[in-house]
Parts: C-alpha cells; sequence; structure tokens
C-alpha cells in the first residue's frame, strides 16, 4: 500500500472542498465534480487520488468528515443527554450552511449510485451511528432514557428532524427550533 504525502493529501481535500463551495466562483456540484477536476485543481496525478481513493465519492466523504467531526463532537464529559442535544443542536448548525447544501447533494448522489452510498454508509454514517449508539446506552445506563427500545431506533426519532429539515427545506434548522425537536423527541422516551 502506498504511503500518502500528507501534503498532497491535503491539497486534494481542500481542493475538493473549494471546488464543491458553493460562495466560491467556479463551484461545481457534487454530480459535476470529477476526479480530472480535483486532480488539476491540487496539482497531483489523478493516479495519486486513485492510489488513496476507490472513487470520487470517497474523496468528498474524506473531505466532509475532515471538518465536519470536529465541528459536530459527541462529548464524553457531559451527561449523555446533555451531549446528544448539544450533538445534535451542533449538527443542524452545520447543516444549517454549506455543509448542509453539500450533505444533501451527497445524499441525492447515494439515491443513484450505489458505490456512493456504500461509501457514505461505510465511512460516515455507521462510524458516526456507532458513537451516537454509544452515547444513548449511555444516557439509558443513566437512567435518563428507557431502554426498551434498540439505540439505532432512538438515534432514528432524534434525527429524523434534522434530516428532514435539511432535505425538505421545511422548518428551521437553528438551536432553539433544534433544541425544541430533540426534546419532544427525548420526552417520548423518558423513562415510564
Amino acid at each position: 500500500m502506498a504511503i500518502r504525502s500528507e501534503h498532497s493529501r491535503q491539497a486534494i481535500l481542500q481542493s475538493t472542498m473549494k471546488l464543491l463551495d458553493d460562495r466560491e466562483p467556479g463551484s461545481v456540484t457534487i454530480q459535476q465534480l470529477s476526479i480530472e477536476r480535483i486532480a488539476r485543481d491540487a496539482g497531483v496525478s489523478k493516479t495519486t487520488i486513485y492510489r488513496w481513493w476507490p472513487n470520487k465519492a470517497a474523496v468528498i466523504i474524506d473531505t466532509f468528515l475532515e471538518n465536519h467531526i470536529l465541528a459536530t463532537p459527541v462529548r464524553e464529559d457531559l451527561p449523555a443527554l446533555e451531549a446528544l442535544r448539544e450533538h445534535v443542536v451542533s449538527l443542524a448548525a452545520v447543516y444549517d450552511g454549506h455543509e448542509g447544501r453539500l450533505m444533501s447533494q451527497l445524499i441525492a448522489e447515494c439515491q443513484y449510485d450505489p458505490s456512493t452510498l456504500d461509501e457514505f454508509k461505510k465511512h460516515f454514517w455507521h462510524p458516526r451511528r456507532e458513537v451516537v449508539s454509544r452515547l444513548i446506552e449511555r444516557a439509558v445506563e443513566e437512567g435518563s432514557i428507557r431502554g426498551d427500545r434498540p439505540a439505532d431506533e432512538i438515534a432514528e426519532q432524534i434525527y429524523a428532524p434534522v434530516y428532514f429539515r435539511l432535505l425538505f427545506q421545511e422548518g428551521a434548522l437553528d438551536r432553539d427550533s433544534m433544541t425544541t425537536s430533540v426534546d419532544l423527541a427525548l420526552a417520548g422516551l423518558a423513562p415510564r
């Protein structure tokens, strides 16, 4: 396996984000983006990109994750419900801007490209779901959420409003709206 040049890796990720940033002149959509365009903008060869990523979806997902995880932490130093609420609100805040438009495009791309859906699930969705499921399990252990439903199902109930508002552009993704949404979901999950 080839060793990545950190300089080249960063150039590729930064070029991808710049090309997809609709606030930048000359930006493109995910559908319009190509490995050739990324390589040209990053000053690397297509071979370099394909050596490290199997397709453009993998490059885009890594680009997205580079910033996304830092902006949407799942904190271990807070009670589980507080950490969950903070995480969902921070996720909505990120999705309320450029990254939300990027995520919408990525989800749309997943609908007709099985390899993109595979990459998205493998590198983004499943790892994030695992982290949140552990947080929900901790909330059950702390007695703040009832334990009669699987953690994945609880996560779906909490995250569904964020993705609905993002994809349908219905409702706000601001702190107050999302805090209310999380609190509504959590009220239905309260211990009996």
